[in-house]
């Protein structure tokens, strides 16, 4: 019993440490943050931190993992409960939208794009490709559903599932980078939702 409650002890401050690192992320970036910068968020002595992480790129890696997990996991759920198609399609453009519009800038974005520009090993590459590849990999569950539900015609959209998936990552950099306004969004959107082959 004793040994369990180490191990939830261990957990939670595991998840404290990355509930800290990533605040620091959305402020900083990446090529910014310093593992002090972590350590002065999370409260936790520098001892304390690498007994958990070695370094700023294994707290940010973790810190991705664990947040596109969550995000994911709601659609999956929502798809897992057979949600009617065109609410969950509306409701996932409707979260990016909000995205886009209002926590752009305290979102993890910039960090992703600073160690997508300054990471280029074969390890990194495949992380990059993974990350993507969740997203292609939910925009695609989601038209599955739809041809389950008999709203889509049965086919192969996995180019429509990507094309989507840069889509908005192109959206998503051009809120970062600049100025888009919610009439842009609104009209990439109904120009996504045109493309859908349905019955």
């Amino acid at each position: 019993m004793k040994h369990n409650s180490n191990e939830e002890r261990k957990r939670q401050k595991r998840e404290a440490i990355l509930k800290s690192a990533r605040k620091v992320f959305a402020k900083k970036g990446l090529i910014d943050v310093t593992m002090k910068d972590i350590i002065d968020a999370c409260g936790i002595s520098r001892g304390g931190i690498y007994l958990y992480f070695d370094s700023v790129d294994e707290i940010f890696i973790e810190t991705v993992k664990q947040r596109n997990s969550r995000k994911f996991d709601s659609i999956r759920s929502a798809i897992k409960e057979n949600q009617p198609f065109d609410e969950l399609l509306d409701s996932y453009f409707n979260s990016h939208k909000k995205r886009l519009l209002d926590t752009i800038n305290d979102s993890m974005l910039r960090a992703m794009y600073e160690y997508y520009f300054t990471h280029k090993s074969d390890a990194d590459r495949e992380f990059q490709q993974a990350q993507m590849g969740a997203t292609k990999q939910t925009i695609s569950e989601i038209l599955e559903l739809g041809i389950q539900q008999g709203v889509l015609e049965s086919k192969p959209l996995d180019l429509l599932a990507e094309n989507f998936m840069f889509v908005i990552e192109g959206l998503s950099v051009l809120a970062l980078i600049g100025d888009i306004s919610e009439a842009q969004i609104d009209r990439q959107f109904s120009l996504m939702k045109s493309l859908l082959p349905r019955v």
